[in-house]
């Protein structure tokens, strides 16, 4: 049986990625920040809970230890992530910049770090990087695609790392499967529900990767179609 933790699994695109993985026989612990909402929602689903926040390096690797003891892991889903401040760009500040690079990039590299001991005793070990076709240079050039229209530079600029950090990782990471998602524009808390796809598209990708064995593909970009460009 596969064990999938998911970050920020408490709602949203964490929460469906949640539910889709429990029917297929997964294992789910949903690691959430706050852990009235994140128990409330592990018990509706039939998961697991584990308190997690991603900018805490203690609570990562509590968290991390009590994984452990209960069995291990097999896919670590980075989704857990921030839009941070709405200031006119020309107002923003460096510590506006660190609060959405915190979650959004240094969140995963601390997850990555505290599971990977786990992640390295699985027969089909994966981390899935939750990103963004906003972190795109093609996505964001390309006039015919929605990113062309959005000025966010904190939260772009942080999904282009993140999917970066991706690709160094599959290099790093040799026998680990770690690939990038790009949900693509779904209707989430984060854009107050604005997004034209459904929480059950938007996890198309990430479920696709959640499900690949051992022998699939690492080091890339895909949305719901199959390969984006990057």
């Amino acid at each position: 049986m596969t064990t999938t933790l998911i970050t920020g699994g408490n709602k949203g695109l964490g929460r469906e990625t949640a539910r889709r993985l429990l029917a297929e026989g997964h294992t789910v612990w949903i690691g959430a920040r706050d852990e009235t909402r994140g128990r409330q929602a592990a018990d509706e689903l039939g998961a697991r809970f584990v308190q997690l926040d991603v900018t805490d390096d203690a609570s990562v690797a509590a968290a991390a230890a009590t994984v452990a003891e209960q069995g291990g892991l097999d896919v670590l889903v980075n989704n857990a992530g921030i839009t941070g401040t709405h200031a006119d760009p020309a107002e923003l500040t460096g510590a506006d910049a660190l609060a959405v690079l915190d979650t959004n990039v240094a969140g995963a590299v601390r997850t990555t770090t505290a599971f990977l001991p786990l992640l390295r005793d699985s027969a089909a070990p994966a981390i899935i990087n939750v990103t963004s076709g906003l972190g795109s240079f093609a996505a964001v050039h390309d006039t015919d695609r929605v990113e062309s229209t959005v000025v966010a530079p904190l939260y772009t600029a942080s999904k282009s790392a993140l999917t970066m950090l991706t690709v160094q990782y599959a290099k790093a990471l040799p026998g680990i499967r770690v690939n990038a998602a790009d949900p693509g524009y779904t209707a989430t808390d984060l854009n107050g529900h604005s997004g034209p796809q459904t929480v059950t598209e938007g996890t198309d990708a990430v479920v696709a990767l959640a499900l690949q064995g051992a022998g699939g593909p690492t080091g890339t970009f895909t949305d719901r179609s199959g390969t984006a460009p990057f």
